[in-house]
């Protein structure tokens, strides 16, 4: 474990922003971190950079508050939604301050980034786009060769080739260096392929943070034709969350282990049936189900 919240919450005058939260990060993994708009995420990242202190709870890096801890944020790179730049500087000039700022950082590496991503690194910030600011933020953020990198949608703007390169990257270093990555993003067809679990935020807390084949594991879509439709007890006994009938054929929702599901399928003697795995959308969208949004849009025919 590398860093942590426990039990964490903040508030901006009257609004509490993030409540009672539990997270931790693992050396060599990567961290999907969902949620709504407004559900805290931003604010959570920004508490486990040390840029904002805990009202109450703690935040630890190996034991050690992280809040004005100049060692431990020399380890730790918060990269933010929108880039952040010196007024009129270039990469050359901001890889300057990077070098001065994180021990760690490496002008060898950050030479072979600049080449990769065939940026201009006398170019200015204020005369280049959305995406090639992000790819820039990424040049200076890898080259610091920081243990944890905490990530406000950070593939926003990039163009698929760009991207797929800094994933490699990415997952480079994570498995080279045993870096942590914790992400947070709206796109989660994107999550699903880059994570190794998934935590969701609603309203500022935390609704569950699970390994992701845990997760896929426990969410099945089932759809079952019968000669007779069953009765209300095969939806209790399934613990069904959505269902839908059209003529023989129920098409639900259940979370469960996969072998329970069957054995209680079976007893109601379906001519046939199939149980397929959800998406992280699907599983998102479910979860949220119960706080405020509709689940209708998963079962698709």
């Amino acid at each position: 474990m590398i860093l942590s919240a426990a039990n964490v919450t903040k508030r901006f005058e009257q609004e509490v922003a993030v409540s009672h939260v539990d997270i931790s990060l693992k050396a060599g993994t990567i961290q999907g971190l969902l949620g709504s708009n407004g559900a805290g995420k931003t604010t959570l990242l920004k508490l486990l950079a040390g840029i904002y202190t805990e009202d109450s709870g703690t935040i630890t890096y190996d034991g050690q508050p992280v809040y004005e801890n100049s060692l431990i944020k020399d380890r730790v790179i918060f990269m933010p939604d929108h880039p952040y730049f010196f007024t009129a500087s270039n990469l050359y000039e901001m890889g300057a301050f990077y070098r001065q700022s994180y021990s760690q950082f490496s002008i060898e590496r950050f030479a072979q980034l600049i080449k990769m991503l065939k940026l201009n690194p006398k170019q200015r910030f204020n005369r280049m786009s959305k995406g090639m600011k992000r790819q820039a933020l990424f040049v200076l953020a890898l080259s610091s060769n920081p243990e944890v990198m905490l990530m406000d949608e950070p593939f926003d703007g990039l163009d698929p080739v760009v991207k797929h390169i800094i994933k490699n990257l990415l997952i480079q270093d994570v498995t080279d260096r045993n870096m942590s990555l914790l992400v947070s993003s709206h796109n989660l067809r994107e999550m699903e392929d880059f994570c190794d679990s998934i935590a969701i935020m609603h309203e500022g807390e935390m609704l569950l943070n699970k390994q992701l084949d845990d997760l896929k594991k426990e969410h099945f879509k089932i759809q079952a034709a019968f000669e007779k439709l069953p009765p209300e007890s095969f939806y209790k006994e399934l613990d069904v969350v959505d269902r839908q009938i059209r003529g023989r054929v129920v098409t639900c929702i259940v979370k469960g282990r996969n072998q329970h599901i069957e054995q209680q399928i079976t007893k109601y003697h379906p001519l046939m049936y199939d149980m397929l795995p959800l998406t992280l959308e699907e599983i998102f969208t479910y979860e949220m189900g119960g706080h405020g949004y509709a689940i209708e849009n998963i079962i698709v025919e």
